[in-house]
């Protein structure tokens, strides 16, 4: 299903209090920006206990229970964890990963609030949530008989609730203060191939690793952890942001002409950090016209050159990821700054093309 609109995990409390209250909802998102979480916590606020069921570990009678007789008659008697006898919150996960039978078998919970003879206490909410088919997660075609039994919510990742979230709940200051230099790297659209990719939750396990390899984590393991749990590029980041808190080294100090580029093979995580963020500083300094530059432009864009070339000298590929077009193939850098580098750097130039 495609979003029309998306609201953020900040503004899921109150839309669930009006809706879920009322009707049955569906919550729809990439995996790992954390539906669950939200739906459990929306459920504790309501002093209602959360109880979840699975889509893809269901079948039929899961649901429907098992016949008995009584007084000559079929009975159903679903399960124990659906028929209580106090209000709770049904949290229908991965809904439309069950099959086609397990999601016929929800139509009359979700809209009548019953299954066979049983009917849901009164004071109770149904939840729904699931990945989209986009996000190469396994998600089946929900028929239109329950899509239109469901109310639809599209959440999207949001780094500036995240890291509200995270200050009060543990995440290690690595992380924290990472993310939120770069807000953009919370969340990746999942690869089609089977790699990791970052999301809030596998911030969160990079971050429980982190607390519990301690203060005396090693670099290799430190490599091993990142890239066990996050987009390859965000990894190669966040290891030259570690190395870059552990060192002497910073943009800071390169700007300032207080240190140099770091050079050591083994340091070219820190490199491509330290590209990222000088590239960052000139996209926010360098004026887009070059007419009625400053002086202090001039300057910036003379020092810029003269580190530039020094980063290729030590990694043309490095130095190239500086001056890359975005990922929609337009300039990021401003024209008459690519010309110059041109002039100045035809083997740069020829590199990025």
């Amino acid at each position: 299903m495609q979003a029309a609109v998306t609201v953020t995990p900040s503004r899921i409390p109150e839309l669930l209090l009006g809706l879920a209250t009322v009707r049955p909802v569906f919550v729809w998102g990439a995996p790992g920006i954390g539906k669950s979480s939200l739906v459990r916590d929306f459920a504790e606020s309501l002093g209602l206990e959360c109880v979840s069921l699975l889509g893809t570990q269901l079948a039929p009678e899961d649901l429907m229970g098992v016949p008995q007789i009584r007084d000559g008659r079929s009975v159903f008697c679903p399960p124990e964890a659906i028929a209580r006898d106090e209000p709770y919150c049904l949290f229908l996960d991965e809904l439309n990963a069950a099959t086609p039978d397990v999601q016929k078998a929800f139509y009359s919970l979700i809209l009548d609030r019953r299954i066979g003879n049983y009917e849901l206490p009164k004071g109770s909410i149904v939840i729904g949530a699931g990945n989209r088919a986009t996000d190469n997660a396994l998600a089946r075609p929900i028929a239109s008989a329950l899509v239109n039994r469901l109310t639809h919510v599209h959440l999207q990742a949001s780094a500036k609730d995240w890291l509200v979230w995270a200050e009060g709940n543990g995440i290690h200051p690595w992380v924290l203060d990472h993310l939120t230099d770069r807000p953009d790297h919370l969340w990746s659209k999942p690869p089609k191939t089977e790699e990791p990719f970052s999301t809030p939750r596998s911030w969160h396990m990079l971050s429980d690793a982190l607390h519990s390899f301690g203060h005396d984590l090693d670099e290799e393991t430190l490599k091993v952890l990142a890239h066990g749990t996050l987009t390859p590029a965000h990894a190669v980041a966040f290891c030259g942001y570690v190395k870059i808190v552990r060192s002497r080294f910073g943009i800071e100090a390169i700007l300032k002409g207080e240190a140099g580029w770091p050079h050591r093979l083994e340091d070219r995580d820190l490199l491509y950090y330290l590209a990222d963020s000088f590239r960052g500083r000139l996209v926010k300094e360098l004026p887009v016209s070059k007419q009625h530059m400053s002086a202090n432009g001039r300057q910036t864009a003379y020092r810029a050159k003269s580190l530039l070339v020094r980063l290729a000298e030590i990694s043309v590929e490095v130095a190239q990821t500086v001056i890359a077009d975005d990922a929609d193939g337009n300039p990021v850098l401003p024209a008459w700054f690519l010309v110059e580098a041109a002039r100045d750097m035809p083997r740069l130039v020829e590199a990025r093309r």
